[in-house]
């Protein structure tokens, strides 16, 4: 989740604490690919800018599609009435035709009014003048967006966040499950936690299955640990009764395997070199857990590097089957079962 040297997490964790205190910055510009931080930001200032009696006549909550600059400018330029300041909260402003107008009020805000501008899965142009000022005069949250990599990362330290821990094959199975929407997680995560009895703090890969309503059994998380180990009758049975599912696609898995055939690689070539180091075994699995580390040692064995440069042809191969190309009548679980197959035998 870092993005230019910044961790997206720490760094609205610190407004919000700020927010909290009644410290807040003249302009927020809130965007990015990742929605979930500033909405998060958003809400917070949203919550602890005025009272609630203040709320009336000092809060202006509107959408980019509904307004232009000129009108968002002239609120943000009133006084607050009966109130330390006022609020103006511009959602959805990747729909504000004029936002680059913006710019000339963020060079001289008002320390009276607080500014919200919050992209909806967008950004500005950082090259431009809004950017530069909203920058100037107060704080930029841009939220990247999450790699299928960094998904099971997340999700651990978020359950840390909440006083809990999370066993690695169930941060896994749940990234699996849900995504790389952060704001997902969060809502599963609610939703498991009403089910599970009180005074748990351990969520194990049965608690996950139970309630989030995906089985561990038939899971790409399962077929790529098969493959790993080459138990070939495990991973066919796995891909056909995965291919088959109401909710598969081919892309979604392939993608999954080019990420772990990715970290084979990267792990094949650093242990050619000889001995490892555990920062350098990190860094070429990015995103495991050290509790898979004995997986990978067993795929590299199993895979040399000429098998695994291989397998990443085959992958390139049957995502453009996967995604409608030359694949004949060759169903889902048909390509899946396929695409195994030849990956076994590489």
């Amino acid at each position: 989740m870092a993005k230019s040297g910044v961790n997206i997490g720490e760094q609205c964790r610190k407004i919000i604490s700020d927010v909290e205190n009644g410290v807040f910055a003249p302009v927020y510009l809130l965007m990015g690919d990742e929605p979930y931080y500033p909405e998060m930001v958003c809400q917070s200032v949203i919550d602890n800018c005025l009272e609630d009696y203040e709320r009336d006549f000092n809060e202006t909550i509107c959408y980019g599609a509904d307004v232009t600059a000129e009108q968002i400018v002239t609120a943000a330029r009133r006084f607050p009435m009966m109130a330390e300041r006022q609020l103006i909260v511009v959602k959805e402003a990747q729909m504000l035709k004029d936002i680059e107008n913006l710019a000339l009020y963020c060079a001289e805000p008002l320390d009276s009014t607080v500014l919200v501008v919050l992209l909806h899965k967008a950004t500005v142009d950082k090259r431009r003048g809004f950017y530069k000022a909203a920058q100037k005069a107060g704080v930029v949250v841009d939220s990247p967006a999450v790699r299928d990599y960094e998904v099971q990362g997340w999700i651990s330290e978020y359950y840390r966040s909440r006083g809990l821990q999370i066993e690695p094959a169930a941060a896994a199975l749940l990234g699996e499950s849900v995504g790389t929407e952060l704001s997902t997680i969060v809502v599963e995560t609610d939703k498991l936690l009403k089910n599970l009895p009180e005074g748990v703090t351990r969520v194990t890969v049965e608690d996950i299955e139970k309630n989030v309503g995906i089985s561990r059994q038939y899971s790409v998380f399962e077929l790529t640990k098969e493959l790993s180990y080459k138990n070939s009758a495990k991973a066919l049975k796995i891909a056909a009764h995965l291919g088959s599912s109401a909710k598969f696609a081919m892309p979604m898995a392939v993608s999954a395997f080019y990420t772990h055939f990715s970290r084979i690689l990267r792990y094949a070539a650093l242990l050619s070199r000889g001995a490892a180091s555990p920062e350098e075994k990190a860094a070429a699995l990015a995103g495991v857990n050290p509790y898979f580390y004995k997986e990978y040692d067993a795929a590299v064995r199993n895979y040399p590097l000429k098998s695994v440069m291989g397998v990443m042809a085959l992958l390139c191969e049957y995502d453009y089957l996967g995604k409608g190309g030359d694949g004949g009548a060759a169903t889902p679980d048909e390509l899946l079962v396929e695409l195994t197959t030849k990956i076994l035998n590489s």
